[in-house]
């Protein structure tokens, strides 16, 4: 009898056992289920979010991805970005080499012998590439073949160029610092109202129509106005050089 009852209780551990073995599975494959489809990740969303930045404007607003209108001249100053050339223009001058080419047409050159002088300047255009370099500088070019020479001996127009081609807002437009310098002996500082003077020079270049000799093309350029995008006045803006506050939205087109 006592064989009996130790028998009867070793098949009902077995069965109690085998039951909760056989529970087990059901669970472990809730668990994989769930471990199939994991949460979208926040880098995954954020790259939904880009995809969908508009760039039909040929532009995008730098401030959108944290970016700004001023570039960083210093480390709590920077030199305003008053001139956007727009996507929407000519595709021959959005690229490298046509951008320098229109520019020069326009009355801009490369730096005298190619050498640089003064600070590399960076700008953030809340494209993703973050702070990034001047792509290019010109000085105002008095008159052919070290035209920008004198420029920088005399002091007059220049700018710096970024182009807005990084993976989160690839306009193509080239955001573009102009101002008006002092000749050397002044250390080329930017002159009184300098800011504003040299925007509107390159505006005033591009409305007048200019010809590409080497491709005998003529370019054409229309502007539109727009404020909110620089805040009037001097703050942030180095030499405390105040701003009216318009950037131009110059499109060129062939004529």
């Amino acid at each position: 009898m006592r064989a009996l009852a130790v028998v009867g209780a070793l098949v009902a551990v077995h069965s109690v056992a085998a039951l909760t073995i056989r529970a087990n599975p059901p669970t472990q494959q809730t668990v994989l289920s769930g471990l199939s489809s994991p949460p979208q990740s926040s880098s995954s969303r954020l790259d939904d979010i880009w995809e969908d930045v508009d760039t039909s404007a040929g532009w995008v607003d730098p401030r959108i991805n944290g970016g700004r209108f001023l570039d960083y001249t210093a480390p709590l100053l920077g030199e305003p970005l008053n001139v956007i050339l727009s996507g929407l223009s000519d595709p021959l001058v959005l690229t490298e080499e046509g951008f320098r080419e229109y520019t020069k047409s326009i009355g801009y050159s490369a730096e005298c012998l190619g050498l640089h002088m003064g600070n590399i300047h960076k700008a953030d255009l809340g494209d993703g590439n973050s702070r990034t370099p001047e792509h290019y500088l010109a000085r105002q070019e008095y008159f052919p073949v070290w035209g920008t020479c004198w420029e920088s001996f005399a002091g007059g127009h220049h700018f710096r160029a970024w182009r807005q081609n990084g993976t989160h807002g690839a306009s193509g437009a080239w955001f573009i610092g102009a101002s008006k310098e002092e000749h050397s002996r002044k250390q080329h500082k930017i002159t009184k109202d300098g800011y504003n003077l040299g925007r509107d020079w390159f505006v005033e270049r591009a409305l007048a129509g200019s010809h590409w000799k080497r491709r005998n093309i003529w370019w054409r350029a229309e502007v539109e106005w727009r404020t909110g995008l620089l805040e009037p006045g001097s703050k942030g803006v180095n030499h405390g050089i105040p701003l009216d506050g318009r950037v131009a939205i110059v499109t060129v087109f062939r004529a």
